[in-house]
């Protein structure tokens, strides 16, 4: 695969995986459209061999590689792909330590867009550790990251103010945050939306406003940015730690099979229409979450 634009993208048959050690291969229902798979295709990762596009899935087992234990053939699962590749397709692996079963109550639609975003969000506040009560101010809250960050935070007692542009505040405000919008004039507009300042950012945004936002904290160790690592790390911020496990899996499927986690997909297209798919990501307007619907 070589890096660039769209123009790279292309249907090829290649042959099925062969679930390695610690893997499993599933007949995929459902797999996620993230940012990550456009920033690969494009070479933000560096130079990349031929790769099928695609980090998280949702399927039926039906083949394990050695040592992955708690699973059999015929379980529905969800889970991470291996080096976040290989999803969009027919027949895909995932790292058996990064999978779960799925509830029946959780479609393969809806399981499918967990391990990335919503499992992002998770780490973000086992990171952040806020007691009750803190602010979190969620700089680009209205995304695939955002609005479930918004609701666990929510959950676990948390105020969550939020930026993001005015088509995305009323969606916030459903999920229990409060929205601000971008641009200039976002910091007092800040300081008027959590008058008792804000105890941690987690950033979805990066560059000029991420600068901004940052002058609020009073601890720049609360900063984790994800959007723009290098100048969250400037900003005296340090880096999100993953817990990519089926602990984490297992609990957010238990959130959405309760009602308490919706992971809000609005776009869920056909394997053929991956490309425009991927468009949608990549334009960043996307209201919710893209899937494509496979098996």
């Amino acid at each position: 695969m070589r890096t660039g634009g769209p123009e790279h993208e292309e249907f090829l048959d290649v042959p099925v995986p062969a679930p390695g050690p610690g893997e499993l291969l599933l007949r995929v229902r459902a797999a996620g459209v993230n940012p990550g798979d456009w920033r690969l295709r494009e070479g933000s990762h560096g130079t990349v061999p031929p790769a099928v596009l695609g980090r998280e899935v949702a399927g039926v087992v039906v083949a394990l590689g050695v040592g992955s234990r708690g699973f059999a053939v015929g379980d529905e699962v969800f889970g991470g792909c291996p080096d976040m590749v290989g999803g969009w397709a027919e027949q895909a692996l995932v790292t058996a330590s990064f999978a779960a079963h799925r509830p029946e109550a959780v479609a393969p639609e809806a399981a499918a867009a967990l391990p990335v975003a919503a499992g992002t969000a998770y780490d973000a506040l086992t990171n952040l550790d806020l007691p009750a009560g803190a602010t979190l101010l969620v700089n680009g809250a209205g995304g695939g990251v955002g609005l479930p960050l918004v609701q666990l935070a929510r959950a676990r007692g948390l105020t969550v103010v939020g930026t993001a542009g005015p088509g995305k505040h009323e969606l916030i405000a459903g999920f229990g945050g409060v929205p601000v919008a971008y641009g200039e004039g976002v910091v007092d507009r800040l300081r008027v939306a959590a008058p008792a300042g804000v105890e941690a950012v987690f950033d979805l945004a990066g560059g000029e406003s991420l600068r901004a936002v940052s002058a609020l904290l009073a601890d720049p160790t609360r900063l984790i940015s994800v959007a723009d690592k290098a100048l969250g790390k400037e900003l005296g911020g340090r880096d999100l730690v993953r817990d990519r496990s089926t602990a984490v899996l297992g609990e957010l499927a238990r959130l959405v099979a309760e009602g308490a986690l919706d992971p809000h997909v609005t776009d869920v297209r056909p394997l053929d229409d991956a490309a425009a798919a991927l468009a949608v990501v990549e334009s960043g307007h996307a209201s919710g979450k893209v899937v494509l619907r496979i098996g």
